[in-house]
């Protein structure tokens, strides 16, 4: 295996931990880059779900890496093999970084189907078992720029024994060095980078293990595992990935799976994480629901994708819906429960609202509808609802990272963080008043 292209120039690290920089050398060209922190594409089948390729290209500041997962490709293998050019040329996705990760960070796996040899994907055919030979051949004719490595990622739960988690770590590693053997002998692969993958549960000792002996490895970058919304308390989630940032490389990149919720990636990129799966904009869309919180931390708040201090008056309509979970709350059995970073459009008091959903936003959807038609839509059950909130929550999203870079550019972390955490906050308090 050639030396990585891939490179992580830092420009800055704000109190030791939380860094701000460009990953180069992307793409088998290595002419691509990708600011951090940042996120990547989240994609069903190569496609962001509601939106076409025209409509997804209308937005602004769109991440350069696409990201594909095996759970939607594993079985259409076959096809792809036939094919022989790679998915990003049959998907249709000729100008962008692609990057396969093995399972969807929107849905939750059924545990309990991994073996010594061998994990499982969920595809809408059902369970599919890979080996490694099927893993490396299913990259092959996938043909990515990047990849996660095979890996044993099934001891999220709490429940889980420090003996099956040593055992997750142990046979993380024994996938990774097989997938690197076999990626060194093949020239379908030549310039693909691969990520290892950072197990080890919540048990202190065993993420620092894996993290460490991951390092060893000839990988281009880190992915952080089983650190997902609902799996474990903030603090701790905190604690085990500046553990584990301790024993990497600083010019490698950390791409943390499976959180998506604005106060956990503020919380994360202090703790020293660079990207993110932006699947949680899909999580909102899917519920009928819109981001709405503020994170303008400039003096001009009609800046596309801003919300102006207005927004506040969000956060006393959400607290009156009975239906929102406030920041810090777990769910181990589902992440997709509604957050207060969003507002409900099903929600009857919107059917008279002519506001847009976030005054300042320069979105599509917010430029030229309110809420109310976003509320008539969604009851009606039109397809276009789908498509609008998507579009405006994607930009938002992604708003929100580049305000992410700009605060920590201009030492601006703390302000950004009372902004965004500003809602959750308010209802907290007028919760604990009510009650």
């Amino acid at each position: 295996m050639a030396g990585s292209r891939m490179q992580l120039e830092l420009s800055r690290v704000v109190q030791c931990t939380s860094r701000l920089g460009v990953l180069k050398g992307l793409g088998r060209t290595g002419q691509r880059s990708l600011e951090v922190p940042g996120c990547l594409l989240y994609t069903h089948f190569g496609t962001v779900p509601h939106l076409t390729q025209d409509t997804l290209h209308t937005m602004s500041n769109l991440p350069s890496v696409t990201q594909v997962t095996l759970s939607n490709i594993a079985e259409h293998q076959e096809v792809l093999e036939e094919f022989k050019d790679g998915f990003r040329k049959f998907a249709g996705l000729h100008d962008t970084v692609l990057y396969c990760s093995l399972h969807d960070p929107a849905m939750l796996c059924p545990t309990g189907y991994t073996t010594n040899k061998t994990v499982s994907v969920w595809g809408s055919g059902g369970r599919m078992e890979l080996t490694v030979a099927k893993f490396m051949a299913l990259q092959k004719s996938v043909q990515p720029d990047w990849y996660q490595s095979m890996a044993d990622g099934e001891t999220w739960q709490n429940s889980t024994s420090r003996k099956r988690v040593r055992k997750s770590v142990d046979r993380t590693l024994a996938h990774l060095d097989e997938c690197l053997l076999v990626h060194q002998k093949s020239q379908e692969l030549d310039g693909v980078e691969v990520f290892g993958v950072v197990e080890g549960g919540d048990i202190l000792e065993e993420r620092v293990r894996s993290a460490r002996e991951t390092a060893k490895r000839p990988v281009a970058g880190f992915c952080l595992d089983g650190l997902q919304t609902g799996s474990m308390d903030q603090s701790l989630r905190t604690q085990l990935i500046a553990a584990v940032n301790k024993e990497l490389p600083e010019d490698k990149p950390r791409l943390l799976q499976g959180v998506g919720r604005p106060d956990e990636v503020l919380a994360c990129i202090e703790a020293g994480v660079d990207l993110f799966e932006s699947f949680f904009p899909f999580q909102v869309t899917e519920r009928g629901c819109a981001l709405c919180f503020s994170f303008d931390i400039s003096p001009d708040p009609e800046r596309a994708g801003r919300a102006p201090p207005a927004v506040l008056e969000l956060g006393e309509e959400k607290d009156t819906a009975g239906d929102t979970k406030q920041n810090g709350d777990l769910n181990h059995d589902d992440q997709t429960q509604m957050t207060s970073f969003e507002i409900n459009l099903k929600d009857r008091r919107y059917q008279d609202d002519f506001r847009p959903l976030v005054e300042g936003c320069g979105c599509y959807c917010c430029q030229n509808h309110q809420r109310a038609y976003l509320h008539h839509l969604l009851v009606t059950n039109e397809l276009l609802a789908g498509v609008l909130l998507m579009i405006h929550n994607t930009s938002h999203y992604h708003g929100f990272f580049a305000a992410l870079r700009e605060a920590l550019a201009e030492d601006k972390l703390d302000l950004l963080k009372r902004r965004v955490l500003r809602d959750g906050a308010r209802q907290t308090e007028r919760k604990e008043q009510d009650g």
